[in-house]
């Protein structure tokens, strides 16, 4: 329990109240309300902070199979790297990794690591065929290949092409030996400019780190402005355990980026905001990105025209007003609707 802050002085204290606001920003909050002398309407407010209980770990402590299910069930959704390389007699491999992202545009870069085995200590093939022939085709997995894309991991012998396992039609590359997957909404053809190998016990990575040359584009999942629809290309991701996600419109969701824009941030919102037991981080996160807070006439116009008939309601029951108030932004912010959000809830005190 950690101690957080007092308000105002405290007299001879007649009545206690107390109230509970479970709110998941990053602990739960208890609200201790003193009344000092009702007639004076000296209050005391002290609020307590009940932190999370969090279990701490040394990765030394941990064996290997227990990090690894921590580390990719708490990393996640990742992204699937579906690999395709050959070896130096020029027979295809196909395998997926989940450690794999884009880390630069100017060079086109992206890395993915193949790691050792963590029962056996062994390499992969796609690790052993980079070194030898340092060429990949990138092909990303969506929603249609991800049955197909999971039987071409089964752990079959050195030699055994992958894309007649697991039914693939193979493409000729342009610029690299690998061939490209044909179900595959995008592939990236890439040459290897490093293979940086980050230890020789079972578990550790090795680092592919790739240069992308030429890819290309299924032209049935750009919008009309050419760029990539996120709903058409149904990108699948790979999560902890057998879990996988699907991104689609049960799952996307967009926030603004703050390119162009300062938000005021949380130092700047009114105390009895940030502290709101009905508003969660999320929403005191977009509060917090306006650039500026509506003006007090503002904030008045809105009371009269908006608010008048709630206010007349609730005269006297002043923390049942607040709460309404804070519900009814809580409700605009759903909707998208900040300015009206912050007039809410500045309103109370106006």
């Amino acid at each position: 329990m950690v101690f957080l802050k007092e308000k105002r002085g405290m007299k001879n204290i007649l009545k206690i109240k107390s109230s509970f606001a479970f709110t998941f920003k990053t602990c739960v909050k208890l609200t201790i309300i003193f009344i000092a002398n009702p007639y004076e309407n000296d209050i005391n407010v002290i609020t307590l902070h009940f932190m999370k209980n969090m279990r701490t770990f040394d990765p030394k402590d941990l064996p290997i199979p227990q990090m690894h299910q921590f580390l990719l069930g708490a990393v996640g959704p990742r992204p699937i790297c579906f690999a395709a390389t050959v070896d130096e007699n020029g027979v295809n491999n196909l395998s997926p990794f989940s450690f794999f992202n884009v880390f630069s545009a100017n060079p086109p870069i992206m890395i993915f690591s193949p790691a050792r085995s963590g029962r056996t200590n062994t390499t992969k093939d796609t690790h052993n065929n980079v070194k030898k022939v340092p060429e990949v085709v990138i092909n990303i997995v969506n929603y249609d290949i991800v049955q197909q894309m999971s039987l071409s991991s089964s752990p079959y012998e050195p030699g055994v092409d992958e894309f007649v396992k697991a039914g693939f039609t193979d493409l000729d590359s342009d610029l690299v030996k690998p061939k490209r997957v044909a179900e595959s909404p995008v592939q990236f053809e890439c040459k290897v400019i490093e293979v940086k190998e980050l230890g020789t016990e079972g578990g550790a990575g090795n680092l592919v780190i790739c240069e992308v040359v030429k890819f290309h584009i299924d032209e049935s999942i750009l919008d009309e402005n050419g760029k990539i629809d996120q709903h058409k290309i149904d990108l699948v991701s790979r999560m902890g355990g057998n879990w996988y996600c699907r991104a689609d419109e049960n799952s996307m969701f967009e926030i603004q980026k703050p390119l162009t824009t300062i938000g005021i941030g949380f130092d700047q919102m009114p105390e009895e905001v940030k502290n709101s037991s009905v508003l969660t981080g999320n929403d005191l996160g977009v509060l917090a990105s306006v650039e500026n807070l509506p003006n007090e006439t503002e904030v008045n116009e809105y009371k009269l025209i908006e608010l008048s008939e709630l206010f007349v309601t609730l005269e006297d029951k002043a923390t049942e007003l607040e709460k309404e108030l804070h519900e009814r932004a809580k409700r605009l912010i759903q909707d998208n609707k900040i300015e009206e959000a912050w007039m809410s809830l500045l309103a109370f005190n106006n």
